[in-house]
């Protein structure tokens, strides 16, 4: 008898064991799906993770209901990476899976109503909810929960449901059904009979008093010579003929439907074509990014911004390619892939598949599918691509490493793509280029001692200059009046210069909306989110208050629900008030914002993108997307409306984070034609990370910010993990948080930070309790704390009053 372990799509500290059918036992394979059920009812998709013939003895084991899969969907290269990734990360194998499989993999069983013949028509016993739920399975004979709550135009169904059940009006199953669909495309065939021209000019005289029906077929012979295939839609619409006259020509029996399966997911041409020549420092670069690889499995490229970074990716592509291997190139956003695709496309064609949370279902399933096969050579993505199954990876690169955003959030698993690839690509003996012009601590300090590779390349490509950096002393300019619109005269007399040269300018605000918050003068009240301990935001295009944490919106408040006066004025500004202030100051200019609000659309983005390479826009406002590795050869200026605010959030990456973002939007000026300038408005101007901003001195900020860790005892001398407990009643996770803390100080002593409530005490109704642990850089004292924490977590949900406490572990919290 064989079993197999299944890792479901739920978040279960174990996987559960299976019993394998006879039938299945020789062609069930690890990777595969399979239909099991859980619990009374319920039925999942999960992944085969091992076959064995040992019988858990805890429990009897059920049998696998179906294998949905001919072939493995996941290869046991990912199973062994997910393993890893919910160990290292304290989650479970579920959680990682969800995060993986696109949604059309992930099936889990539908309530279904079937009417019961047997109880008849006579409703008369049914109160009105019953009755309306009786008529329309009396009509339809089965039903889906969400068109009973359409019925009964309510969410809450389950009570009424669990009536009919009852009364044996209706009986349940569950339903497990396929998700992906494949995309079918009606192609146009010409009769094999009038292949030759001989026999299509009788052909042309019989259409002669049919114009319509001849220019349909002369546009179906033009697509047939000049694109081959010949596609219902294609036709349709550039014959301008309808549907009607199409069919007239099959009922003739001149042209022909045949339905096909296609892909969402275009290729294009596969060849390649590397045509440009690399600097003498980048052919220094790519020779000595090549010696790192040979002695070290991760080498780091510290090159700054505009120096040509992309063209030794694509040389160490070419050559990864060439190898027979498949390569994954990892970028920080979405935002950042429309440019990079461009310029990949031109020199790899098809072999570049994309991979974001913007496609749909279906196109992801298709994209998995082809990284399976390998048909997709080289995948360009955000970091949830770096969970694609691929077959033989050579080589990852991750640009623009130092970013943030590879590190996931919410929900688990809360991975950090750069250290979860450098594990991932060590399964496949691959190599890891981390590219960066202001690299984290934590790389650079690995660097410097040897476990990575360094290469550094230190000057722009062509030669250019770097930007010439000035910081504005807003004190001063206030004192003057000289500010109008947030804008002080040195910023103003920038942008009105580079208009006036042709040049486009760049300005960064690091908050969206229109005001961060709403004043009332006369009692000092603020707009607070029910839900969450924040202000709300004022976004004036919508009219709306937003809040940025758990997303609610609510009307504009025009009257103090505190003193019922209406003294309320929006205070400080974001990047909906920089381009309202900017028309008025320069009205014949073409202003465009970039923000998340702005380009929520699947290709907004990309159209902002292509409008601002074709000189369409001249001042581009926006928030960190306007800082990430884009290349704009026509931007002269940057501005940087408000470093204050940078410089002053309560974190110990502040000093570095701050330097990253003004170094990177610094790096889009002036990176072709001349050197560019960049404007800081700024009240603290004797601040150091300024100087070193100001000097592009990336060193003296790294030497000054890691004597500061060491001595605290922070990353990268020590990993940090945070833990965060929340509850809907505050009293309750204060309690909960406390004991917790109890019963680790006396095993973790200093190592132990807290518990304390953080900055925002409250999101999405929860109220929350942080704890901060220094793990030592000792992997079996991290695994000791790991496997006490579990069990601390176990102790403390067992206990009645804390059942609904929600413990959340946040390994490397950044």
């Amino acid at each position: 008898m064989k079993f197999a372990d299944v890792i479901l799509p739920l978040a279960l500290p174990r996987n559960y064991t299976y019993a394998v059918p006879p039938e299945m036992a020789d062609s069930i394979r690890v990777g595969s799906r399979v239909a099991v059920p859980l619990g009374r009812q319920k039925k999942y998709a999960g992944i085969v993770k091992a076959i064995h013939e040992q019988a858990p003895s805890a429990y009897k084991t059920k049998p696998i209901m179906d294998l949905l899969d001919k072939e493995p969907v996941v290869y046991p290269t990912q199973l062994a990476f997910w393993e890893w990734i919910a160990q290292y990360y304290m989650c479970n194998e579920g959680d990682v899976l969800n995060a993986a499989l696109p949604a059309h993999l992930k099936l889990s069983s539908e309530t279904v109503l079937l009417f019961n013949d047997a109880f008849g028509d006579d409703f008369t016993m049914l109160d009105d909810h019953e009755y309306l739920v009786a008529e329309a399975l009396n009509i339809r004979k089965e039903l889906r929960i969400g068109e009973v709550q359409l019925i009964l135009d309510r969410s809450d169904v389950y009570s009424v449901i669990k009536k009919l059940i009852e009364k044996q009006v209706c009986l349940v199953y569950e339903e497990l059904k396929e998700a992906y669909k494949e995309k079918k495309e009606n192609y146009i065939i010409l009769n094999p009979a009038y292949e030759n021209e001989e026999e299509l000019a009788p052909l042309f005289d019989e259409l002669a008093r049919a114009p319509k029906q001849m220019e349909l077929l002369l546009a179906y012979l033009h697509l047939l010579k000049t694109q081959g295939d010949v596609i219902q839609s294609e036709l349709l619409k550039k014959s301008g003929a309808s549907a009607a006259q199409l069919k007239g020509l099959v009922d003739k029996q001149i042209l022909q439907v045949d339905k096909r399966t296609v892909d969402r997911i275009r290729m294009g041409k596969m060849e390649a074509q590397i045509d440009f020549i690399l600097s003498p420092a980048q052919e220094n670069a790519l020779a000595a990014v090549r010696r790192c690889f040979a002695e070290k499995q991760v080498t780091l490229l510290h090159g700054v911004t505009s120096s040509g970074k992309t063209e030794l990716y694509v040389k160490l592509m070419e050559e990864s390619l060439a190898s027979g291997k498949q390569v994954l190139y990892l970028l920080p956003e979405i935002a950042l892939t429309a440019q990079i695709v461009r310029r990949l496309r031109k020199h790899f064609g098809g072999q570049i598949g994309i991979y974001h949370s913007r496609f749909s279902n279906n196109e992801r399933v298709e994209i998995w599918n082809k990284v399976k096969s390998g048909e997709i050579r080289i995948v360009l993505g955000a970091r949830s691509s770096l969970l694609l199954p691929f077959r033989d990876l050579g080589l990852i690169i991750l640009d623009e490493e130092h970013d943030g955003s590879f590190k996931q959030q919410d929900p688990a698993p809360r991975y950090h793509a750069r250290d979860a690839a450098i594990y991932y690509a060590a399964l496949f003996k691959a190599k890891v280029l981390l590219g960066s012009a202001t690299p984290s601590l934590e790389s650079y300090h690995n660097a410097k001692q040897g476990k990575y590779g360094l290469v550094e390349l230190q000057e722009r490509f062509g030669g250019t200059a770097m930007p010439q950096i000035e910081i504005v002393d807003l004190k001063k300019e206030l004192a003057l009046k000289e500010v109008v619109n947030n804008l002080t005269s040195v910023l103003r007399e920038g942008i009105r210069q580079s208009l006036q040269d042709g040049k486009q300018v760049i300005l960064f605000q690091n908050r969206r909306g229109y005001a961060p918050f709403l004043l009332c003068t006369t009692c000092g009240w603020i707009p607070n989110c029910k839900q969450c301990d924040v202000s709300l935001t004022w976004h004036k295009h919508q009219d709306k208050l937003h809040c940025h944490y758990c997303g609610t919106r609510y009307p504009y408040i025009y009257t103090c629900a505190a003193c019922g006066s209406q003294t309320l004025i929006p205070k400080n500004f974001g990047t909906e008030k920089i381009e309202e202030d900017l028309q008025q100051l320069f009205p014949e200019a073409r202003i465009a914002r970039m923000d998340i609000d702005a380009i929520r659309s699947k290709d907004s983005h990309n159209k902002m993108i292509a409008l601002l390479e074709q000189k369409e826009i001249d001042i581009l406002v926006g928030t960190q997307m306007v800082v990430k590795g884009l290349d704009f050869e026509n931007v002269n200026l940057v501005g940087i409306i408000s470093a204050d605010s940078l410089l002053s959030y309560p974190d110990f990456r502040v000093n570095e984070r701050a330097f990253q973002l003004m170094e990177q939007v610094s790096g889009r000026s002036g990176r072709r034609d001349g050197q560019g300038k960049v404007i800081i408005q700024a009240s603290n101007t004797q601040h150091p990370v300024l100087h070193d901003v100001t000097a592009h001195n990336y060193k003296s900020m790294y030497e000054r910010e890691i004597a500061e860790r060491e001595k605290f005892g922070y990353p990268p001398f020590f990993r940090l993990m945070k833990i965060t407990v929340r509850h809907k009643k505050q009293p309750t996770a204060e309690q909960a948080a406390l004991i917790l803390g109890n019963w680790l100080r006396p095993q973790l002593g200093a190592l132990l930070v807290g518990p304390a409530a953080p900055l925002v005490s409250r999101v999405r109704g929860f109220y929350l309790q942080e704890m901060l642990i220094k793990l030592p850089r000792d992997s079996k004292k991290i695994a000791q704390i790991k496997h006490m924490l579990k069990e601390y977590f176990s102790q403390l949900l067992i206990e009645k009053q804390f059942r609904s406490v929600v413990i959340t572990p946040d390994v490397d919290c950044v």
